[in-house]
């Protein structure tokens, strides 16, 4: 695979001036995501009321600022561009004090941080879906930077995970030696 061909081949597809509309499956790729951000937004919000290390709350406060609310914009954007109605979406979630939460109603710091990370997975894998099922070049290039930051993000949480312990990981596989057969 010759990347500069790889390349040119993108960049051809922004040339054509005349844009095809989006198919349903991109469509819904779109709304899907949206909705999803959405949620995923809603979730962060409240993990800001319970959570109690400094770091993790600067991790979801970036998280929110330079992730999910630009992702959500720019989808918003794009959708009413495009003239697709928006899905309906829960109002944010204010700040509270978590010290009123009893502590059997909400997520240790370990549980908010590895939600964290599966819902980032999560989000790269739909990301990979939009971008690998789109016709249209914007549409394949937004799902493709939506993954980057996500992407980029992780590795910023990463060391943070190690670091506190929270990081939940299968155990070494070792190989032993072939048992010899009586």
């Amino acid at each position: 695979m010759n990347l500069l061909e790889l390349f040119k081949d993108a960049m051809q597809a922004f040339k054509d001036k005349e844009k095809t509309p989006l198919h349903v499956g991109e469509v819904m790729n779109l709304w899907f995501y949206l909705t999803a951000t959405e949620q995923t937004l809603r979730g962060e919000q409240v993990s800001l009321n319970t959570v109690q290390d400094a770091d993790l709350k600067t991790k979801i406060e970036d998280v929110i600022q330079h992730v999910h609310n630009p992702i959500r914009t720019e989808l918003k954007e794009f959708l009413r561009q495009e003239g697709v109605p928006l899905p309906k979406a829960t109002p944010d979630k204010s700040l509270g004090d978590f010290r009123t939460i009893p502590e059997s109603a909400k997520l240790t710091d370990e549980e908010i941080a590895n939600l964290l990370v599966y819902n980032l997975v999560l989000g790269i894998n739909s990301a990979c879906r939009g971008m690998t099922e789109a016709v249209r070049p914007d549409v394949g290039v937004m799902f493709a930077g939506f993954q980057m930051k996500k992407a980029a993000f992780s590795m910023t949480l990463r060391g943070l995970m190690i670091e506190k312990g929270w990081l939940l990981m299968p155990p070494y596989y070792y190989q032993q030696a072939p048992v010899a057969q009586p």
